[in-house]
């Protein structure tokens, strides 16, 4: 049974003291497949040390996180450009890249900017995107409706919304990234997954965040991506490896591998 965890932030100081550990309990749990989104170039010489220690099981993006949207976005914006320019290293999509007002709506306008520009980058190279989204929906389909057509294509990340923005996000390309908040109580998307076809599922733990039930409110980790699987199994009625085998393949139409 082959697992995908198609974002998931390995290189965290929170992993510090266990990060050999952490990767083969993942391992073990059949997580064979981890995708790592980019923030900004601060955290970029930690996921290529990553991915030199990984080769066969750590898959690269590049961008610039909205939430490091600052005064220095136009570096950091061409910081990325040069990265996905180079022939060096290979990446599997342009994120996480987004919108999120859920600290500071200061930078809105660059944060679109930036967004838009780096879908731009992703048709350019003909990469998927992977979308961060956190109390934006409107600003960030705004942006999708700008963008939309030939070449867009990617995960809405970590999808919090209602259905309608489940259909919504769909019809632009997107697959919707599921992780731990499925299995909250309060979590919502859990009531309608099951009106969502399974072939737009991927699944995710944005590791070291938002650990699924029984974890809830500890430190996330691939491994977990079981746990998320087995609740879309109880959603769907379907068993656990006939998820793994559909959220996967789902990874491949994305990511190309």
């Amino acid at each position: 049974m082959i697992l995908t965890d198609t974002h998931t932030h390995i290189y965290s100081e929170e992993f510090a003291q266990d990060r050999d550990a952490m990767m083969q309990r993942a391992f073990d749990a059949g997580v064979t497949r981890l995708f790592v989104p980019s923030i900004d170039s601060a955290y970029t010489d930690k996921m290529y040390a990553m991915q030199a220690q990984y080769p066969d099981n750590v898959f690269l993006m590049m961008g610039l996180h909205p939430t490091h949207v600052k005064e220095n976005y136009e570096e950091e914006l061409a910081f990325v450009a040069r990265e996905l320019a180079s022939a060096t290293r290979k990446f599997y999509a342009v994120g996480e890249i987004g919108i999120d007002l859920f600290w500071d709506k200061t930078f809105l306008l660059q944060q679109q900017d930036a967004f838009k520009r780096q879908i731009q980058l992703a048709k350019k190279y003909q990469l998927p995107i992977n979308i961060h989204c956190r109390d934006a929906f409107d600003e960030t389909f705004e942006v999708l409706e700008s963008e939309k057509g030939e070449g867009l294509y990617g995960i809405f990340h970590c999808f919090t919304g209602n259905f309608e923005q489940a259909q919504t996000a769909i019809s632009y390309g997107m697959k919707l990234g599921i992780g731990g908040v499925a299995t909250f109580k309060n979590g919502k998307i859990d009531q309608f997954l099951k009106d969502i076809d399974p072939k737009y599922i991927v699944l995710e733990t944005d590791a070291p965040y938002l650990a699924p039930a029984p974890h809830r409110g500890k430190r996330n980790e691939s491994a977990y991506v079981v746990l998320i699987a087995q609740k879309l199994a109880e959603i769907y009625g379907l068993t656990l490896e006939q998820i793994a085998v559909i959220t996967t393949r789902n990874a491949v139409d994305i990511y190309g591998i």
